[in-house]
């Protein structure tokens, strides 16, 4: 039985060395023979007496480690922890890694991308110039609106870096440790999320999916925001209620969202109905540079394990800590 199953999808497509780096260190591997997200019932069947998983999202329960006898290290491909049971992990003595710097770039120069497009309605007349209609639309520019970012750390702390490029907006920021100097070019103003909903023409979502954030932006919260704000979520799916956000687009509130990340992948709600809504496929991290730094990251991990080296890229404790708090 070979001694990796490698379930994160793609692996490897657009730069061989993480195979390479397997082979070079004479490591069986088995790469998910699905090419798509597994449940959790096919990851159970799947897992075997494999030593390692080189992981992606799919949901590692306790249930699955379970089938998993062999199993003594989780090397998640990402940053992402919430499909994960660390706690499941760590009574079974299973060390987990990660790699959380990798996709932060990728994940950063996408949320710029998509509040251009919402402010532009990119998406809209994209989609209206498809169906033959010519219509142009009066869009508004970063500098010219108020920007609200919740959550400041890896991703959060660099798209306001890259909102420095564009000028002075307004920026309101909320995290649960603020940083004066995740900016220093921005004036940045440290508030509540309340206020960030109710004055905020953008709001851009960063933060873990974690029992805090869950369901975190619900129909009340949406309703605190501007008719014409517009909403993205490049973190996780889960943080904004998605039936909700569905309601009250279709009720004529919010000008736009851009969502990557969904309860369920693949995406088949409400929200795929609505023009106005510009949805990507959990594709943050999907640059060629940012991926495969990530697969080789994990690969690394997973060699420096087999051959009993200290690992790098250890999830630390206070990860641990956040689902003994109820994800």
């Amino acid at each position: 039985m070979p001694n990796i199953l490698i379930t994160t999808v793609p692996f490897a497509a657009q730069n061989p060395l993480p195979i390479e780096l397997l082979k070079s260190a004479g490591i069986d591997f088995m790469i998910n023979p699905l090419g798509r997200k597994l449940k959790e019932e096919e990851l159970a069947d799947m897992v075997g007496s494999f030593d390692v998983l080189i992981a992606g999202t799919e949901p590692i329960t306790d249930r699955v480690m379970s089938r998993a006898p062999n199993l003594r290290l989780i090397s998640r491909v990402g940053i992402g922890l919430d499909s994960v049971d660390l706690l499941a992990a760590e009574r079974r003595g299973i060390q987990v890694s990660y790699t959380p710097d990798a996709p932060a770039p990728a994940v950063a120069e996408l949320t710029i991308g998509l509040m251009l497009s919402l402010l532009r309605s990119v998406h809209v007349v994209n989609a209206q110039m498809h169906r033959g209609e010519w219509q142009r639309h009066f869009g508004r520019r970063i500098p010219e609106v108020t920007i609200g970012i919740i959550g400041t750390g890896r991703i959060g702390g660099r798209v306001l870096r890259r909102l420095s490029a564009f000028g002075t907006p307004r920026i309101l920021v909320n995290d649960i440790h603020p940083d004066s100097q995740v900016a220093p070019k921005l004036k940045l103003e440290w508030v509540d999320k309340e206020t960030i909903y109710r004055e905020a023409d953008v709001i851009s979502l960063h933060v873990p999916l974690t029992g805090q954030t869950k369901n975190m932006i619900r129909r009340e919260h949406l309703l605190q925001m501007k008719r014409d704000a517009v909403i993205i979520n490049t973190a996780r799916g889960g943080i904004i209620n998605e039936q909700d956000l569905a309601a009250v687009m279709v009720e004529g509130h919010l000008s736009g969202t851009a969502i990557d990340v969904f309860n369920k992948e693949p995406y088949e709600g409400e929200l795929a109905k609505i023009e106005r809504c510009l949805l990507t496929s959990h594709m943050g991290s999907m640059s060629i540079d940012c991926r495969t730094r990530m697969e080789i990251e994990a690969t690394e991990e997973a060699v420096r394990f087999l051959a009993g080296q200290p690992l790098q890229g250890m999830v630390p404790p206070e990860e641990y800590d956040v689902q003994r708090q109820g994800l």
